[in-house]
């Protein structure tokens, strides 16, 4: 799922570009959490946030990331999916409906941010932590090299 998401992104984002340069690289990228088999998305309220908060207290979930690069000169591609895990400590009531009031879930794959306020919950992850906060850097910056990208010279 998370990477045919990404690769809609970056060919819907290349699709609008009116570019001839070559060495354009567009970047497509999507998160999502999933526990025990079952997706959670982004929250649609802060009920929704309490209820995920809720499943993760006490829980190791996945976070999982697909990346696509489309390099708009020879339609070259890379993609990759990054996978990481995180174990939330239990959380109280008081807690769960604290943070979810913050604003800060909104948005968040999972509802919740782990490089903000939700950081004192998480005492464990496994794998890259760029990814649990959206974009495995690592991961983005082998796929560049991939395609040829090198520091300094684009």
């Amino acid at each position: 799922m998370v990477s045919r998401l990404a690769e809609a992104k970056a060919r819907a984002a290349a699709s609008l570009l009116n570019i001839d340069d070559g060495e354009c690289i567009v970047i497509g990228a999507d998160t999502t959490v999933e526990l025990s088999g079952e997706i959670l998305g982004k929250p649609d309220d802060s009920a929704h946030t309490r209820e995920m908060l809720a499943k993760l207290s006490g829980r190791t979930h996945r976070v999982l990331t697909g990346i696509f690069l489309l390099r708009i000169s020879g339609n070259a591609t890379r993609a990759a999916v990054e996978i990481s895990t995180v174990t939330f400590a239990p959380l109280s009531k008081i807690e769960i409906a604290t943070y979810a009031s913050s604003g800060e879930p909104m948005g968040k794959a999972g509802g919740y941010a782990i490089q903000g306020l939700a950081g004192r919950f998480i005492p464990r992850i496994e794998g890259c932590y760029f990814n649990v906060v959206g974009l495995p850097l690592a991961r983005l910056y082998a796929l560049l090299r991939e395609l040829g990208w090198e520091d300094g010279k684009q």
